[in-house]
Order: structure tokens, then C-alpha cells, then sequence
């Protein structure tokens, strides 16, 4: 036996060591499944399999990235196993075939506020109230339609005569027509799109699936049905397929997630064997004993019981309060409380459901003098300077698209107003050209002759600097555009608080690319994009005011 195992509880050295076949590895929390994840990609490689033929994907880019060390510390040719999040695997497959469905390798990716602004370009020009159909509910049911496996044209077909339903397709219709013109994907493309290119192109798959001898699938429970789909077209062939998951912890059904994909693990994938890891590392008796209790009451579930060999622990304490001021008053005591016996205000964490919640909270620390950080907020890649910039890469990487392209036309101010863009749209849309090339034609548009060289001013600097994106690292070519296009000096004029917090974040994403630059395999401008817009849709929640 493998010293590979040496530590491991049975169940633990038993979902390592078998690794031919279908295997559903039922993970309690705090069961030890990452040490047993990467154990048996070890062991896999130890058996003589190549490290390159082994893929094991995750659910984000930080847990991917703690897996791939973790392996390279446990085998030398950890480093070659590809590990990734769904998203990032499906880039790398798509970035060298999405040629065959019509886009080009230079797609760019549309984050939340990228997708919610051509919705609102479309509902705009199909004169559909934005009250009546807000953007963030049509991308919400597109975005689900995609997660089943529903195109636009299958959407719209099985719509009906209902008014609604026939609204949702056409916007649905035209948004995928859009990006497609545009050359961008957006986060449910990713996979949609890889499971269609596999569907189409039996050749591509088939190397994949020769690729891919060993598959590894963390957090089964919350794969959806596009995912599924994905899964099962790599992995039908050789059938080493390990999904570990645990339908307990099953809870992004709002998002798309599919229960149903853990629990006919069995039925979907003949002769699996099921191996349950129930012996808790994390927990107390009492915490393990009262959650036992708690989920013994979930309707649709695989039978396990969690156990540890830890201490019983303290009691739990559930306390009920009549209002949310009740509750605020007595974390507030109750902090001032510990820190008078001793404790730091570092000491305490509150955790609550939603923003809203922490309004009633700060408020009575500040009148108790309490002092607080309070974590979240607009994150780094979706604060508006961060996200103007970036729009400047995308363009220069891809020139098709237009939602980056008119968001950036005016920033820093140009003299270049709504309604010019909307005349520029309409000739291009006249003439069959990108937004990009009616700029660069602007000055033989009739209606905006006078204005017509500010655009095509623009469109200049724009192609210069994608002259000088050959050349540039990606931090040279991010402070040439800041300094050159005057979005530093329009800051650095407003002298305020707020301009000087933005130049700081600006000069933090410059780090950001050098950093990179020293750091990643390909260090190209393709390759920073990719990295960025992965974080920011997948490890961040988008917000608004951006």
C-alpha cells in the first residue's frame, strides 16, 4: 500500500486507492476531502497514469489554486495535472476550437454588468419597459434557460402565445445574436458553449476524452445541468469519473445547482461505488450531534451520520429576540462584555444573511463606541475606475466589442454624447460593420459630420494603442493608456478624497500586471483578461454603481 495513505482514516484510504470506474465520494463537512482529493491524484500518478491526463475541477479559482499546491507538495509532477474551476477549463477549450461555431479565438468575456448593459441596449431599442422587465430578471431567466441547456431558439419556440414568455425570447434571441456579434461569451456561455462544440464536433471531444483519462469533480452537489452535461460527454468513454460532493450542503438551487445530479449519481453512471466520509475533523460532539439532528429532516438525502473523536464541547445557545434593534443591543453588550474580561474587539465576527442586515448593527456600535471593519463592499475588479480601464484591454484585445467600446468612447471626457453614439450604432448596423470600424468611417456619417472627428480622433488612439499592445508588457501598456487618454489627470484635477482612493486602485491593478507578468505561464494580454474576468465573476458578487 501507498504511503499515500499513511494517515487516513478506512473510508478516507479506500476512496484513494480505488480510482478505476465510477466512484461518488459522499464528503461530510470537515471530512477531510480536499487531503483525500489530492492524495488519490497522487496515487493516480504514482500508478503510472501521465499527470497531464488528469483533470480535477473545483468550483473556484482560490480553491483550485490551494488543490494544484497542495498536489505539487504531495508529487513533483503535480504542476502538470490540470486543475481548474468549469469556467477556466472551458476557456482553455474554447480560446483553441470556438472557431467552429462561428467565433474567434479573441472572444472577450462579459461579466454581470457587461451582460446587464446590452440588456438594457436591447430592451431600450425594443422599446420594452425597464419596469416592466427589469434587466436583472431577464438575464436571471436567460441565465437559467443556458444552465438547462436551452438555446434561444428552443426558448422562443416553446414560448407560445404567452406575452411574457415571448418578450423574454426575443430579448434572449437578440442578446445571443449580440454577443455573437460583439465576439463575447458570457459566464453561462462558457460551458454552454463547450458542451455545443462537443455536441457538433465528435472529433474535439474525442481528444478530450482521450485527454482526460481521470476526471475529479469537486462539489458534485451544486453542478447544474449544463455542468452535468459537460461531465458526462468527457467522461463516457474511460468512465474514471470521482465526483465528490455531499447533498447536504446542497444550497445554490437558486442558482442553477441541481440536487438531482448527486443523488441518481448511481442511476446515471452504472455500477458506482458509494463511499461516505463521516468521521469529523472540524467539530465539537454537541455542534456535530445537534446538525445530525437538524438535517436528518431534509426530504431528499443519502443516508450518513457525522462523528468525530474531538471533545464534546460547549452547549449551544440559541437566543430569540424581539426586534433587530433587540438583537443589535445585545451583540453590542455582549462584545463589550468579553473585551472587559479580556478579549480584543479582533476577538469577534459577526456573520449575517445579507447587506441590508448590517445597518441596525453598525448603528449601535457607533452610539457604544465600538469599533468595527466591515468586510465586503464593491470588490476591487468592479469598482468603476478599475472597470473603465479594463474596458480600454478588452478593446484593444478585441475591437468587436461594443458594450467595452462605449463605455469607454467618453471616458475620460471626449465631448462625445449619447446621441452620437446612438447615430454611430445605427450606421453601423445600416452598413453590416463593428461599431469599431463605423468610428474609424465616422467623418462619411451625414448626421454627425461636425462631431465626426472627435470619433474619429478616438478610433486613432485606439488603434495606436493596439500597435502598442505588441510591443508592451501589460503594465507598460495600462500606463500608457492612463496617462495618455488623460483618466489620470481628470482625477488628479477633481482633488478630492474619493479621485485620489481611484488613482490608488488604478495603481494597484498596474501591480496587479506586474505581478502577473513575474508570475504567470503566459504572460500575454489574452491570457490577463481571462485571468481577470474569471475572479471577478467567480469569486466576487457583482454589484452595482459601477
Amino acid at each position: 500500500m501507498s504511503d499515500l495513505t499513511a494517515g487516513l482514516n478506512p473510508a478516507q484510504k479506500k476512496a484513494v486507492l480505488k480510482t478505476e470506474g465510477p466512484v461518488l465520494i459522499l464528503a461530510g463537512a470537515g471530512s477531510g476531502k480536499t487531503t483525500v482529493l489530492t492524495h488519490r491524484i497522487a496515487y493516480i500518478i504514482e500508478q503510472g497514469v501521465k499527470p497531464y491526463n488528469i483533470m480535477a475541477i473545483t468550483f473556484t479559482n482560490k480553491a483550485a489554486r490551494e488543490m494544484k499546491e497542495r498536489v505539487e507538495r504531495i508529487t513533483p509532477f503535480g504542476k502538470d495535472v490540470w486543475v481548474s474551476t468549469f469556467h477556466s477549463s472551458c476557456v482553455r477549450i474554447l480560446r483553441r476550437d470556438i472557431e467552429r461555431l462561428g467565433y474567434t479565438s479573441q472572444f472577450t468575456i462579459y461579466d454581470s454588468d457587461d451582460s446587464e448593459r446590452l440588456i438594457k441596449d436591447i430592451l431600450k431599442e425594443f422599446n420594452i419597459s425597464d419596469k416592466d422587465f427589469s434587466p436583472k430578471m431577464v438575464m436571471g431567466k436567460i441565465s437559467g434557460q443556458k444552465n438547462e441547456l436551452i438555446s434561444a431558439k428552443a426558448f422562443a419556440e416553446t414560448a407560445g402565445e404567452d406575452f411574457w414568455l415571448k418578450t423574454i425570447g426575443r430579448v434572449y434571441t437578440e442578446y445571443q445574436k449580440r454577443l455573437k456579434q460583439n465576439n463575447a461569451l458570457d459566464f453561462d456561455d462558457l460551458i454552454f458553449k463547450t458542451v455545443q462544440l462537443f455536441a457538433q464536433n465528435p472529433d474535439i471531444l474525442d481528444k478530450y476524452r482521450e485527454k482526460f483519462l481521470y476526471i475529479m469533480i469537486d462539489e458534485y452537489q451544486d453542478t447544474n445541468s449544463c455542468q452535468y452535461n459537460l461531465i458526462r460527454q468527457l467522461s463516457s468513454k474511460y468512465r474514471n469519473l470521482c465526483a465528490v460532493g455531499d447533498d447536504d450542503q446542497s444550497i445554490y438551487g437558486w442558482r442553477g445547482a441541481n440536487i438531482r445530479n448527486i443523488l441518481d449519481f448511481e442511476k446515471d453512471f452504472k455500477n458506482a461505488e458509494v463511499i461516505k466520509l463521516e468521521q469529523n475533523y472540524r467539530s465539537t460532539k454537541v455542534i456535530l450531534d445537534a446538525a445530525n439532528t437538524v438535517i436528518k429532516n431534509n426530504i431528499s438525502r443519502k443516508s450518513k451520520e457525522l462523528w468525530t473523536e474531538n471533545e464534546a464541547g460547549g452547549l449551544i445557545k440559541a437566543i430569540e429576540l424581539e426586534s433587530d434593534f433587540d438583537e443589535a443591543a445585545f451583540i453590542a453588550a455582549e462584545i463589550e462584555k468579553g473585551v472587559k474580561n479580556g478579549g480584543e474587539y479582533k476577538d469577534f465576527a459577526i456573520l449575517y444573511r445579507n447587506n441590508a442586515m448590517s445597518r441596525v448593527i453598525e448603528d449601535r456600535f457607533v452610539r457604544s463606541s465600538i469599533p468595527y471593519r466591515l468586510l465586503g463592499g464593491v470588490p476591487f475588479y468592479g469598482r468603476k475606475e478599475i472597470k473603465d480601464v479594463m474596458c480600454y484591454l478588452k478593446v484593444l484585445y478585441n475591437p468587436s466589442d461594443d458594450i467595452a467600446l462605449k463605455r469607454i468612447i467618453n471616458v475620460p471626457k471626449r465631448g462625445i454624447g449619447t446621441a452620437t453614439i446612438e447615430k454611430v450604432s445605427l450606421f453601423a448596423e445600416d452598413s453590416g460593420m463593428s461599431f469599431f470600424e463605423a468610428l474609424l468611417n465616422a467623418e462619411d456619417i451625414p448626421e454627425i459630420k461636425s462631431r465626426g472627428k472627435k470619433l474619429t480622433d478616438f478610433a486613432g488612439v485606439i488603434s495606436n494603442f493596439r500597435e502598442a499592445s505588441e510591443e508592451l508588457k501589460i503594465s507598460e501598456l495600462l500606463e500608457k493608456i492612463i496617462s495618455e487618454t488623460g483618466y489620470r489627470d481628470e482625477l488628479e484635477s477633481e482633488n478630492t478624497a474619493e479621485a485620489l482612493n481611484r488613482i490608488e486602485n488604478i495603481n494597484e491593478l498596474i501591480s496587479k500586471a506586474v505581478e502577473f507578468e513575474n508570475t504567470a505561464e503566459r504572460a500575454d494580454l489574452s491570457a490577463f483578461l481571462e485571468e481577470v474576468a474569471l475572479v471577478a465573476d467567480n469569486d466576487f458578487t457583482q454589484f452595482e454603481g459601477t
